[in-house]
């Protein structure tokens, strides 16, 4: 049985003008077209070849010798080629762009932007993308605690964290905590398993451990209040949200790192202030 949206080696039924027929060699059988613009020189009936499967803009099955960047049931970053009144529509590779419906998309998506997508069959057998992509992810991962990962941030939600398909299959979550400003969906992440929850999904950090985050933290706190001037308006005593707003650490970070500062002897705290020691 032809199947779309994999790749399946098929063989050659008939030569037409327009192409040439491809399918499995039962009797009967009307096979897929691989047009002709695509068709390897000196292939005759009989003979078999590599195609991927999918449909034409008449929802007819068509076949190419080109490898789309994802296949049926993977997932991926893919680019929005356009726009329209039904959704969007993504450069996968293929001559025909990827379909994106408006009730798959987490909010609105633009021309050019990057988007973390799964690839499914709608009720018409057609191939869509999804950027609903949980049900696609597993939880039987091979990592364990304080293991290094990498994976693609593809939402991110201010109360819960920063969600995150490690090695493009598994679930991960960054908690809201620990999640950088600066990360956006469809950016590549390298983290580490903070732990690993009993239905296998993971937990992540993007920071190291307590003791070899500091270092780097305290840097961090130094340079922002030169940044001010020498003196940053608040102290580790602080509201934990105008903390996070404006050093990207958690509460219990900074003051680690406030800590590491003043035991260096290169800051003072004051009632409402921190400065620099000239």
């Amino acid at each position: 049985m032809i199947e779309i949206g994999k790749r399946q080696t098929l063989k050659v039924l008939r030569k037409k003008e327009m192409g040439i027929y491809l399918g499995e060699g039962t009797p009967g059988e009307q096979g897929v077209l691989l047009p002709g613009k695509q068709v390897p020189p000196g292939l005759e009936p009989g003979d078999e070849l590599s195609v991927f499967v999918y449909k034409d803009s008449e929802d007819r099955p068509i076949a190419t010798v080109r490898e789309p960047l994802l296949a049926l049931g993977e997932m991926g970053i893919l680019t929005v080629a356009q726009t329209s009144q039904i959704g969007a529509f993504l450069d996968w590779g293929l001559e025909r762009d990827l379909f994106l419906p408006f009730k798959e998309q987490r909010g609105r998506v633009r021309k050019g932007e990057q988007v973390f997508v799964a690839v499914y069959l709608d009720k018409s057998s057609r191939l869509c993308a999804t950027m609903r992509v949980d049900p696609y992810l597993r939880s039987d991962s091979p990592y364990r605690k304080d293991d290094p990962v990498s994976g693609v941030l593809y939402e991110v939600n201010k109360e819960i964290g920063g969600f995150v398909a490690v090695d493009g299959r598994y679930f991960g979550l960054i908690p809201a905590a620990e999640l950088p400003r600066e990360l956006v969906p469809a950016v590549s992440v390298e983290a580490r398993v903070a732990r690993r929850r009993p239905d296998g999904k993971l937990v992540l950090s993007v920071r190291a451990k307590a003791y070899k985050q500091m270092n780097t933290d305290a840097q961090a706190v130094y340079e922002l209040i030169e940044e001010y001037q020498g003196r940053l308006p608040f102290t580790d005593k602080a509201d934990p949200e105008l903390i996070k707003l404006e050093t990207g650490l958690s509460k219990n970070a900074f003051k680690r790192a406030v800590g590491h500062l003043l035991k260096e002897g290169k800051i003072q705290i004051n009632e409402d202030s921190i400065t620099i020691r000239r």
